[in-house]
């Protein structure tokens, strides 16, 4: 069972719903690593988990972490902004996953910005295979976290809705702007028109 006020458990479910073994899948910001270790471990032996991360410090936590539980043969861990997703994956994916902002217990002036975070978004639709779904938490309590809120937002309403199906979800009855979550799924059937 899961508890619906813990919107990163709300994220992991979701790509559990869609993952298989042996696919490919993306960490966009891996942070302490929970993410990719919960993808590592889903996508078994067989899979790929492509981690991004700026901070080198944290990548080397979370290269110890998956050594530890004998998960680094399926990860490949990146050094890099996740503005860099083409450059680095050339493959489809059935997963993208975004956790936003700053690195908990972390220098907090090191966050995610709007501008890579849209340009990598647009990136993980192209890499996204039908079926494939992009989880985003958002943290709209920080400013920079607001400004990716308000970016991401009004792009997710204007995908083509024959192509994409956008869940967006908001505890209601809560203060202090908690986490929110993004969930972008690529439709399994649609039909390209031509002019």
């Amino acid at each position: 069972m899961i508890s619906l006020d813990r919107i990163t458990a709300l994220a992991h479910h979701t790509v559990r719903l869609v993952i298989c073994k042996g696919d490919r899948v993306v960490d966009a910001t891996a942070g302490n690593g929970y993410d990719t270790i919960m993808l590592a471990e889903e996508v078994g032996p067989e899979g790929r988990v492509y981690a991004f991360e700026i901070q080198k410090e944290a990548l080397c936590k979370v290269a110890e972490s998956l050594k530890q539980q004998k998960l680094d043969q399926r990860v490949t861990l990146i050094h890099s902004g996740h503005e860099y997703l083409l450059e680095n994956i050339k493959e489809q994916v059935s997963v993208v996953m975004y956790n936003l902002g700053y690195l908990p217990g972390g220098d907090r002036q090191v966050t995610t910005t709007y501008d890579t975070t849209i340009e990598s978004f647009k990136q993980a639709l192209t890499l996204l295979k039908p079926g494939g779904i992009i989880t985003i938490v958002l943290y709209p309590g920080h400013k920079p976290g607001a400004d990716e809120k308000n970016n991401l937002l009004p792009l997710c309403r204007q995908l083509d809705s024959s192509k994409y199906v956008v869940l967006y979800n908001r505890l209601l009855n809560q203060d202090n702007d908690p986490p929110e979550l993004l969930v972008v799924q690529k439709k399994l059937f649609y039909t390209e028109l031509s002019s």
